[in-house]
């Protein structure tokens, strides 16, 4: 009759975990060394903590009592993820709210510069685009710093998205009601091109960013006054209906003092009027740099969808920081890994296939060899729900 191994019986990793992992675990010794706040040696290390984000995010758990239950009851989980001695659901919460931080975002800058050195740039002539935007985060009536409108609790995510890589870049956490706008001097670097939507038309910051060599490509509302100091001619037969240099706003109110490109054109009947001081690139380049700005709408929905953003395991500005940099960080071990193992992008496909794998294997080791006579060992994968299979 199978026996149940020993609940402290130490298992192998699965290799696709570990191949994921890897980069993670390679950078750990760049990152500044999380030390104790008391005269006892620390359990829950930070390589501990970074596990457990990763492993929240890529099954999907859906609250961190789930991931605590797991890291008890699973035997990979609490062999390989919690420390030896098991964590405690106080321990854990304590350390999602007031610790990590810092270690969690220099994580993230590591990865995000090997991600950027591993992924192709796709769109080259282009430049360096950044997609700028925010999304709000559903928050509960206790997160009293996330204010919103009266009976309404929201966080407010402000990120840059690397257009070229598809990977998220900076990002700034704050009150849901909190302008979006201020954030783009602190995401956008010199030489880059931020790329945004018409909530974003500033003439002021127009000028400011010229000055600061700082590159845009905004959308601007359809009724913005032009003075056109310049026309160029448009592509006979193309969707582009406008290309010139002009000064927008009124006079002695809101008009720019440096004059910007615009361009219109027309998509499925659609005018859309652009503003940008890429004078080098063709009126179709400007045109296709905007539609390119699509992709961080997708990228939010994809990381609300399948990084359980809306399922927050803290609460406090720190703790809610510091899951949202687990989710990032578990995009870019996901984006590297998609990369090298298949060569694709991020896909949830692909995601639902590394579980399964991860699965799979853990199956197989703990199954070991049928051998006559050899007695067969059962892992019973209680840590896996039905809502990790694809």
């Amino acid at each position: 009759m199978p026996r149940q191994l020993n609940p402290f019986t130490k298992l192998k990793a699965p290799f696709s975990f570990v191949r994921l992992f890897k980069p993670a675990l390679d950078t750990l010794s760049l990152v500044t060394p999380l030390v104790s706040r008391s005269n006892r040696p620390m359990t829950f290390t930070f390589e501990h903590h970074l596990k457990a984000l990763v492993y929240l995010h890529l099954h999907e758990y859906e609250s961190g009592r789930e991931l605590l239950q797991v890291m008890e009851q699973d035997d990979f989980a609490r062999s390989h993820i919690a420390p030896p001695e098991g964590v405690s659901r106080s321990t854990f919460f304590e350390a999602m709210n007031t610790r990590a931080l810092e270690q969690l975002s220099e994580m993230y800058h590591l990865l995000q510069a090997k991600a950027k050195n591993l992924l192709p740039v796709l769109h080259p002539h282009l430049g360096n685009l950044v997609a700028i935007d925010g999304t709000l985060i559903d928050s509960v009536a206790s997160m009293q710093w996330a204010d919103y409108r009266d009976g309404s609790k929201k966080a407010k995510v402000h990120l840059g998205f690397d257009l070229n890589r598809a990977i998220p870049e900076k990002l700034f956490l704050s009150a849901g009601k909190a302008d979006e706008r201020p954030f783009v001097s602190k995401i956008l670097e010199p030489g880059q091109t931020g790329v945004m939507d018409r909530y974003y038309q500033c003439h002021k910051n127009f000028d400011e960013w010229q000055t600061e060599e700082k590159h845009f490509v905004c959308r601007i509302r359809k009724g913005t006054r032009k003075t056109v100091v310049e026309e160029h001619p448009t592509p006979e037969g193309s969707h582009i209906f406008l290309d010139v240099r002009a000064l927008l706003g009124t006079a002695n109110q809101n008009q720019t003092e440096k004059p910007v490109r615009v361009v219109g054109y027309k998509v499925d009947n659609n005018e859309y009027y652009v503003a940008t001081d890429r004078f080098d690139l063709s009126a179709e380049d400007v045109a296709l740099v905007y539609k390119l700005r699509w992709d961080i709408e997708k990228f939010f929905g994809w990381w609300k969808q399948h990084l359980n953003v809306y399922h927050l395991i803290a609460r406090s500005p720190k703790g809610l920081m510091a899951q949202i940099l687990g989710g990032l960080i578990t995009y870019l071990l996901l984006a590297i890994y998609c990369h090298e193992e298949h060569n694709e992008k991020v896909s949830i496909n692909r995601v639902r296939e590394l579980r399964i794998k991860i699965r799979n294997e853990l199956a197989e080791m703990s199954a070991g060899p049928d051998e006559p006579g050899s007695e067969t060992i059962v892992i019973k994968l209680n840590g896996l729900p039905s809502h990790a299979s694809p």
